[in-house]
């Protein structure tokens, strides 16, 4: 009886010993060194034939080619390949929002700098030396414009409102040249202007335009903004040690196995990246709710709030505001005369002279003049806008899934890695 369990505790550990060979003989270290110091690691880590793997921390324990130092290589290895993976995917995202930032930008400022330069040039070739001698007037309302528009450091509706206050008050002494007006008197003048409506409809209309045209815009480079600012915070967010665990796993097990060119599984792939990736695919919510709000934004700033109709003619409306005074001028003139008393005659300067009526009529036989801003125009930057959000509204939810696309990771056809063996289990995208 003795001797019969002899036997075959001598036949067990012989099927061990065979089986040992066997599974040795299938591991073959020679494509792991190749593959390991193509990577720049030194090829003296890679053992000449499989040896136990009992210090294996991460892949299995069985006959391995990889020793604990080569462990720890290819795992801070897999982290490095996945952050870069991960930086340059977001990247990309990253990289709509900074330059549409820049091209939004560079248009608006320009855009404004382009109405500047065309109001000053109209209005010389209108009003010649009496414009120039007020030019400062018309100078500090765009000063004004710009400056809303780079700090939002101003209230446009005072503003423009003071703007035309002042304006009203110059045209008003130009208009009755032959007279002599103190501070106190013109303080007057300058009380009655809500009542007078010197300028008709033209102040309330443009400044409404113009508030709500540059609120939008200013509003929309901001979000684009923080848009790039967001992105760029996550891509600093790095992967947890659970999941630097289970990427090294997934690329370089293989390795410990014998088997170098084996790329993941796309179903285990996508597993491993969801779980890697959770917090950024639990931010897609938030960030669909961001596009959309974009998406609307944009949309006025090529409608109702399009700052390019606003500022393009913006010219013409200042002239219909100094028409619409000069044609009811002496009627104004006589109100105000009767509320604010007889101004005393002064000495007439020669400086001074009427506003030309004809001249002005010349105005509003000028067509609509193409905008040269940046090269480009509003609608054209907003529908690339468009198109561009369009696409990555489900960013954050389909990251893994582009990630796991990557030829980094991408199966081939001769079969993956499930995380345990070789299979040749396919997932359909």
């Amino acid at each position: 009886m003795e001797m019969k369990q002899m036997i075959l505790s001598s036949l067990c550990f012989s099927l061990l010993l065979i089986k040992l060979t066997v599974v040795k003989a299938l591991i073959s270290c020679s494509n792991v060194k190749y593959a390991y110091t193509t990577k720049g690691f030194d090829d003296g880590d890679v053992p000449k034939a499989a040896i136990s793997g009992e210090h294996l921390r991460i892949c299995e324990r069985g006959l391995t080619c990889c020793t604990e130092e080569m462990e720890h290589k290819l795992s801070t290895h897999s982290r490095a390949e996945f952050d870069k993976l991960l930086h340059n995917t977001i990247g990309e995202l990253k990289e709509i929002f900074e330059t549409h930032t820049h091209r939004f930008d560079e248009f608006f400022r320009e855009l404004l700098k382009v109405s500047r330069r065309g109001f000053h040039d109209m209005f010389v070739r209108t009003y010649g030396q009496l414009y120039e001698q007020n030019a400062y007037l018309f100078s500090s309302m765009f000063d004004d414009l710009e400056k809303y528009y780079a700090t939002g450091g101003v209230d446009l509706e005072d503003a423009m409102d003071d703007f035309f206050h002042r304006l009203y008050g110059k045209m008003f002494q130009v208009l009755n040249a032959q007279h002599r007006f103190d501070n106190r008197y013109l303080e007057c003048v300058s009380e009655q202007m809500t009542e007078m409506k010197p300028f008709g409809d033209v102040p309330n209309k443009l400044i409404l335009d113009i508030k709500r045209s540059f609120v939008a815009t200013r509003t929309f480079v901001q979000a684009l903004s923080v848009g790039k600012d967001v992105v760029k915070s996550i891509m600093e967010v790095g992967p947890t040690p659970e999941c630097s665990r289970a990427l090294m796993k997934m690329a370089y097990c293989p390795h410990c196995h014998g088997l170098p060119d084996l790329k993941p599984c796309s179903p285990y792939c996508l597993y491993v990246l969801n779980n890697c990736l959770n917090n950024h695919v639990a931010f897609g919510s938030e960030w669909s709710s961001f596009i959309d709000s974009l998406i609307n934004l944009v949309s006025r700033l090529e409608n109702s709030f399009n700052i390019e109709s606003v500022l393009e003619p913006i010219d013409i409306k200042i002239s219909e505001a100094i028409m619409n005074f000069q044609e009811n001028g002496v009627a104004i003139s006589k109100k105000l005369f009767h509320k604010c008393g007889k101004p005393r005659l002064g000495k007439r300067d020669l400086s001074d002279q009427e506003i030309p009526l004809e001249k002005l009529k010349f105005l509003h036989n000028h067509g609509a003049r193409p905008t040269t801003a940046a090269g480009t125009s509003i609608e054209r930057l907003v529908d690339n806008l468009k198109k561009k959000t369009k696409k990555i509204k489900k960013f954050w939810q389909e990251l893994p899934l582009k990630m796991c696309s990557h030829s980094l990771m991408e199966e081939g056809a001769e079969g993956c890695w499930d995380g345990n063996t070789e299979t040749r289990y396919t997932f359909f995208w």
